[in-house]
């Protein structure tokens, strides 16, 4: 007997909540300037109920090489990082339309 979704009432191998979650969440990614100068790539709008941060954000670390942290449903890496972190996005299932590069 298979699991049936509480949100839709499909069997979860066929569930396609996660996909509509994904395409109607607003993802904001900007630039921050940080203490010195340093640049910061900031990550917003990402729903955590729908989306693991804390893998999401080691996914991005590893493909961009550098450190940073998932708190406060915000994404921050070190450093400038705003195509790279689209790129995945995208790959991940985020409609592009819906992402907005400042």
């Amino acid at each position: 007997m298979t699991k049936i979704c509480n949100t839709c009432g499909l069997p979860e191998d066929i569930c396609a909540c996660a996909t509509i979650r994904t395409g109607q969440q607003r993802v904001i990614i900007r630039l921050e300037l940080r203490k010195w100068s340093k640049p910061t790539t900031i990550i917003e709008g990402i729903d955590a109920k729908s989306v693991s941060l804390r893998e999401l954000a080691s996914v991005m670390k590893n493909h961009c090489a550098c450190g940073g942290t998932a708190k406060d449903n915000v994404i921050v890496l070190q450093g400038d990082h705003r195509n790279k972190v689209k790129a995945i996005l995208v790959q991940r299932g985020f409609p592009e339309q819906n992402i907005e590069t400042h």
